[in-house]
């Protein structure tokens, strides 16, 4: 059995075509929502009821400790065990339960449109992405979103249950359909503007999800970015094309135009000068990313569109770094 038939019988295992996204692709992660961990990585920033343990200490559901009594405790609080075992007024103290909303920041654009193998960075993105949305209303979150291409974007304000979800699959399909569409490939402020209407969106003690290639992450988005740590908790995921880790080794001699960052880009596969060149270029973007971005993130994940979403959940699922 060769590659393409290969890549042909995983595509269809998970109806897609890998280039056109589809709602029944999305349907299918519906079933595989305990393989990510939502649970949060740092500490509640935010005020909010909901689901969550937080460190301010007040009545609620869950038991924190009993100590002394002070004036002003809620008699109804009394612990009469351990005022009787000890001879003195004990008081319980209940963690309050919070809200964490599940936030998602979705890069379709141009330099998102691209793939060589399995699927396109895009089509891997809103894969990852719906499965954050199953997950999410599986665990009873609130569930919001910002969808983007070159020129245009879609706001979803967070919301519970399974039509958070099927609004965040609209949003998908339609951006990343007409992206594939648009004449338009400069994309290089599309990540930024959606950081900066991120900050107004995310609501504070929200886990926020970036869902990019980072291609155009520059200076400005690492301020966006810092912004909106100082409310919520920020996850990147990073998409890439295996072309883009490494150029392939076969078919030496021959020529081969790529376009990972929406502009056209020659490579003679086999040139020595061409795999040094292309190695050091990858190694300026890592490092680059490395400075400006995961300063401000909890965790930073790495994607390849060119292998199924499910058999790369063991090291998401850990959120490893």
């Amino acid at each position: 059995m060769n590659f393409v038939q290969t890549y042909q019988q995983q595509l269809q295992s998970i109806s897609s075509n890998g280039i056109e996204l589809g709602t029944d692709e999305l349907l299918y992660y519906q079933g595989f929502t305990k393989l990510l961990d939502l649970s949060p990585k740092s500490r509640v920033k935010a005020h909010l009821s909901g689901g969550y343990a937080s460190s301010i200490k007040g009545r609620g559901m869950e038991f924190d400790e009993a100590r002394h009594y002070q004036p002003g405790d809620d008699i109804r609080a009394i612990d009469w065990r351990v005022t009787a075992r000890t001879g003195k007024t004990h008081t319980k103290v209940y963690r309050e339960e919070r809200e964490r909303p599940v936030f998602v920041v979705c890069d379709l654009s141009s330099s998102m449109q691209f793939g060589t193998q399995l699927l396109f960075k895009s089509i891997q993105a809103a894969h990852f992405a719906s499965l954050l949305g199953w997950s999410a209303i599986d665990r009873g979150d609130k569930l919001g979103a910002i969808v983007f291409n070159n020129v245009e974007h879609v706001e979803l304000k967070p919301k519970t249950r399974k039509r958070a979800v099927l609004s965040l699959f609209h949003a998908l399909t339609d951006i990343q359909h007409k992206a594939l569409q648009s004449s338009n490939k400069t994309d290089t402020i599309a990540l930024e503007s959606s950081l900066m209407r991120t900050r107004r969106l995310a609501r504070p003690g929200s886990t926020v999800y970036i869902i990019s290639d980072f291609e155009h992450f520059n200076e400005q988005c690492a301020k966006y970015v810092s912004d909106i740590r100082r409310h919520c908790e920020v996850q990147s995921i990073e998409i890439h094309d295996p072309i883009e880790q490494c150029l392939p080794t076969t078919a030496a001699g021959r020529r081969l135009t790529l376009q990972p960052s929406g502009s056209n880009e020659t490579i003679t596969i086999g040139s020595r000068a061409s795999y040094q060149a292309y190695s050091e270029e990858r190694a300026k973007k890592q490092h680059r990313l490395s400075t400006l971005l995961k300063p401000h993130v909890s965790s930073h994940l790495e994607l390849s569109a060119g292998t199924l979403l499910l058999d790369q959940l063991n090291p998401i699922s850990r959120g490893s770094r």
